[in-house]
């Protein structure tokens, strides 16, 4: 790691040991919540936030969700509260009578988490505690308030001014380089021969973001191939034998996985930070860069085909392509966006649909999920901002000439 890292996590870190204890305080942990959402003094309210995260990560399954249940309605806002403060402050607008309407229209949660957040390595502890309340969410909805509170902080706190980004090689520490292999998503990385694989041929590059609050945990990381034009395999461009011509300048960049590694940061967005600091990066260390694209799975897309896809003839004319393209295009959920994952992420970093590809993923997961098929997410750095903007606001897709046309050529059945 580097030593801006370094030094920024000595600044937000002190040793682990001096802050978890196995040990359970007698006291309520609701009393423990009340006494620190009134102590004025820091150390008390250190020592009551330590006590606090030591009490909850020593729960049962049944005691979080209790714990959670007392933070959705104890300490959820009081509407009539609000109305009041904000009488008030409407027909006398000071200082004093505006800052008494934003403390009513916070939830008192949102103070707690702040505070609890005092304690020295506490943010991942937020973070994991965050993980176990969207598991909850989902079977009880009424969490969810609770859950955009978390989400909310967590916005500030993982801002793109906090994040540092380091380039991971074979030389990075041996517990980043687990942490890599751990968090593959897209393509499993099946060893350590396989990981020197990834990191180590002078034509590939493997970034994340880390935030110096968790320095040994990264949020999200991006590998990348360098390659003579546009990739078609997945097999070929993970093939680490291919000899590399040096007397050919390397004119592409692939991105062929990106994964978030953490599931308590779900919704807080890293990619497309990510992808323009790599661009960059990328463009300054390699002067005859020009094409930046990803080889993306389709992991959604067999599941379409037997769903709505199913209505669709599959022949000589109306190959794989066609039907891809046109799902890429057209398959969309009832907000409007697509039904594909890897679709919305990249297309919300401001990519467009450059081409697709038959035959691209052999693997038995890539038959299963798509047929093998993948696709070609283009960024073109000067339209990158233009796509976003596009699609965030209109859910327009861009898309190449060649991915129009065979959408429009796709077939369909009555």
């Amino acid at each position: 790691m580097s030593k801006f890292v370094n030094i920024l996590s000595a600044v937000f870190e002190k040793p682990q040991n001096w802050i978890w204890t196995k040990e359970k305080n007698e006291q309520s942990v609701y009393d423990l919540i009340n006494d620190l959402l009134g102590a004025s003094g820091e150390v008390k309210g250190v020592t009551l936030a330590r006590e606090i995260l030591n009490h909850y990560f020593s729960c049962s399954s049944e005691e979080k969700l209790s714990f959670f249940n007392y933070l959705s309605v104890e300490l959820d806002i009081v509407p009539d509260d609000i109305r009041k403060k904000l009488d008030t402050y409407e027909a006398n607008k000071t200082k004093k009578n505006y800052n008494a309407y934003m403390s009513a229209a916070e939830p008192k949660r949102q103070e707690l988490i702040r505070k609890l957040n005092q304690v020295p390595a506490a943010t991942q502890k937020l973070v994991e505690m965050r993980c176990d309340l969207l598991k909850l969410v989902k079977k009880y909805p009424k969490l969810a308030t609770v859950d955009l509170d978390f989400q909310h902080l967590f916005a500030s706190w993982f801002n793109r001014g906090f994040l540092v980004l380091q380039k991971i090689n074979w030389q990075s520490p041996a517990n980043i380089l687990e942490k890599i292999i751990q968090y593959e998503a897209v393509h499993e990385i099946k060893s350590w021969k396989d990981l020197q694989g990834r990191l180590e041929p002078d034509n590939r590059r493997c970034f994340a973001f880390f935030h110096p609050s968790m320095p040994d945990e990264p949020l999200i990381f991006v590998e990348v191939a360098l390659a003579y034009g546009i990739p078609n395999s997945i097999q070929d461009l993970l093939n680490n034998e291919q000899i590399i011509d040096k007397k050919i300048a390397l004119d592409t960049a692939v991105f062929y996985s990106i994964s978030n590694c953490q599931s308590g940061l779900a919704g807080i967005s890293f990619g497309n930070f990510l992808i323009k600091q790599v661009v960059e990066d990328l463009t300054n260390e390699f002067e005859n860069l020009k094409t930046f694209v990803t080889l993306s799975p389709i992991p959604l897309l067999q599941a379409w085909f037997e769903n709505e896809g199913a209505k669709m003839k599959q022949d000589e004319t109306n190959n794989l392509s066609k039907l891809a393209a046109f799902y890429l295009l057209n398959g969309k959920r009832d907000d409007g966006l697509p039904f594909d994952p890897v679709a919305r992420f990249h297309l919300g970093n401001g990519a467009q649909v450059h081409a697709v590809h038959e035959n691209a993923d052999t693997s038995e997961k890539g038959i299963k999920q798509s047929q093998g098929m993948m696709v070609n997410y283009l960024y073109d750095p000067s339209m990158i901002g233009i796509n976003h903007e596009k699609f965030i606001s209109e859910n327009i897709i861009p898309a190449s000439a060649e991915i129009i046309s065979l959408s429009k050529s796709a077939v369909k059945i009555d």
